[in-house]
């Protein structure tokens, strides 16, 4: 095929954000491997990164914010000369879909790539103010008009189909290449018990504040927290380390079970692909995870997982996997073989690449 270019129109600078990360950038080599070169635009630029989570630097953020308008429309009269758009999330964060409709009328190739139920509106706590700006039609204008739409759950899926039915589903993938195992399933040292996730999710953390309280009375155990700055400890003695990708593998295979738990009564959940606990699995660690949405389709309970709903069900759980070495072996080993099989980039690759080439030819 004739080498072809396509734009990627994202959020966050490349190489930094999970929900981009884990997802469609994992698929870059394998596009240009087979004539598709990528071009990527993101609305933020690296400072704006870094600060966007933090507290305060309104005037900064403004400034920033302002900046990716700017880019987003110079780009506008560049769109002709790509074969292809593909599209994460949205063009730009606020408002009506003025520019989303102006860069779909300068190149109709789009490729809608959809991930949480962002046209919830949902924000951070440090940001609350921003979600009066968010418009939920901003997304479903891009579903509709969108020639292929990318979604990474069932629920989003049936979602789309509203709107279109040139729709896929692929999860959240892992590069199991890199994500290698490396626990030795005993008991003859502490365990540690893992959670990784952003500041955005550090909430669903301490849903098991009170579980690993209690956990505490009975059994010795450390806690890893892996991808915030800061943690309230609560008198967990939590050890918390800061999100690097360089040091994210390493980090995760301390961990001896993942943790995974969720709210039963957010819709916001029903977005989510289960990423964290495929992170988990792929390294081989035996993991617990709340029985909702796309969890069940990533976890088989109690042959490559755990799944729970209730306090007491996350406490026999736990502590079964603390005292019992060789069901964590048993539940490790099976993981890791269901997300090479399933949600691996070797397993996937393919569906992302007939996507793309199906849009540019």
């Amino acid at each position: 095929m004739k080498q072809k270019r396509i734009v990627v129109i994202c959020p966050h600078p490349e190489g930094v954000a999970p929900g981009q990360r884990l997802k469609y950038e994992q698929y870059f080599t394998h596009f240009r491997n087979n004539g598709i070169e990528v071009d990527v635009k993101p609305f933020m630029s690296d400072r704006f990164w870094n600060i966007v989570y933090k507290k305060g630097h309104i005037l900064e953020k403004i400034f920033w914010t302002l900046y990716g308008y700017l880019k987003r429309i110079c780009l506008i009269p560049l769109l002709p000369f790509y074969d292809g758009v593909y599209i994460f999330l949205n063009v730009t964060p606020f408002g009506k879909p003025l520019l989303e409709r102006m860069y779909i009328w300068m190149n109709p190739n789009i490729i809608y790539d959809i991930d949480d139920l962002v046209f919830l509106g949902n924000t951070t706590k440090v940001n609350r103010w921003v979600s009066l700006l968010k418009r939920p039609e901003k997304y479903t204008f891009l579903m509709q008009r969108a020639k292929h739409v990318i979604v990474c759950t069932p629920y989003l899926e049936a979602f789309v189909r509203k709107y279109n039915n040139n729709v896929d589903d692929i999860s959240s993938t892992i590069n199991t290449e890199v994500y290698l195992p490396v626990n030795t399933y005993t008991n003859e040292k502490t365990l540690t018990i893992g959670w990784s996730g952003s500041h955005s999710t550090l909430k669903y953390f301490f849903l098991l504040k009170d579980i690993l309280i209690e956990l505490r009375e009975k059994h010795t155990f450390n806690i890893l927290v892996f991808g915030v700055h800061t943690c309230e400890d609560t008198g967990l003695q939590i050890e918390v380390v800061p999100f690097s990708e360089q040091a994210e593998v390493a980090t995760l295979q301390r961990i001896d079970i993942g943790v995974y738990p969720l709210p039963l009564d957010e819709q916001w959940v029903y977005g989510k692909s289960g990423l964290k606990a495929l992170q988990y699995m792929a390294l081989g660690i035996p993991t617990i995870a709340t029985g909702i949405a796309a969890n069940l389709r990533v976890i088989e309970n109690r042959k490559t997982g755990m799944l729970v709903k209730t306090k007491e069900e996350w406490l026999n759980g736990l502590e079964t996997l603390l005292t019992d070495a060789s069901l964590r072996r048993e539940l490790g080993l099976a993981a890791r073989k269901k997300v090479a099989d399933t949600f691996s980039i070797e397993a996937n690759k393919d569906k992302y690449l007939k996507i793309v080439v199906s849009i540019v030819r």
